[in-house]
């Protein structure tokens, strides 16, 4: 599939989304990565890359088994990426970050709570966190993976957040989201432990998000 239109394409757009990940300050330097689905693998950023100085030809074709092509390393959290694509068929994309105020969350290895009823775009009615790990072991990636079941996106203890999604787009706006939530928790606090919503609450924004799609698809 090497030098398709298609993949070239994937190849732009994820050099695109990482440019806009950095633009967005999700992540500097060379933190973070970024990969979308392709064929039986993956496209992911490769080792060390810096949004300033990635082409399209550094991202790195590599399989779900971190077999890979090219001469670049593939991102040392490829397993994460891959455990979480052979988990959940409807991922095709996934962004990690250490955005500023996901970390600061996680640093206390809590999940985000319920304070805000866009907690909810997230899956639930809460944003799980994960025990810290070593990064590029295959134990974040398993923890990352399972907190994912009923999340688009979590919390990684003392590291930052990962998102999955059905598009680069929609996986980077996941991300973004998260950071916007996480801030608005850690100013909230400066005031004391905000209100967290009640399972009413929360019955009922699942009952309008419900109207809300039926509304879109009529």
């Amino acid at each position: 599939m090497a030098g398709t239109t298609d993949e070239l394409s994937l190849r732009e757009d994820l050099v695109a989304q990482y440019k806009q990940v950095a633009a967005l300050g999700l992540n500097e330097g060379s933190s973070g990565n970024l990969s979308v689905r392709f064929g039986a693998g993956m496209l992911i950023s490769p080792n060390g890359a810096k949004a300033d100085a990635l082409a399209a030809d550094a991202i790195v074709e590599t399989g779900l088994d971190g077999s890979y092509t090219g001469s670049r390393l593939p991102s040392s959290e490829w397993r994460m990426h891959a455990a979480i694509y052979q988990r959940y068929p409807d991922a095709h994309a996934v962004v990690h970050t250490h955005s500023d105020y996901c970390v600061a969350v996680a640093s206390h290895q809590m999940a985000l709570p319920g304070f805000h009823y866009l907690v909810g775009v997230f899956g639930g009615d809460d944003v799980p966190c994960v025990p810290y790990s070593t990064f590029g072991r295959q134990k974040l990636a398993d923890d990352a993976a399972d907190a994912l079941a009923e999340r688009t996106a979590c919390l990684l203890g003392n590291h930052g957040m990962i998102a999955r999604g059905p598009s680069l787009m929609r996986a980077v706006n996941q991300a973004h989201r998260l950071e916007i939530m996480c801030r608005q928790y850690v100013l909230a606090r400066q005031l004391g432990e905000p209100k967290r919503l009640t399972a009413a609450d929360w019955a009922d924004f699942r009952k309008k998000a419900r109207e809300m799609a039926y509304a879109r698809n009529g």
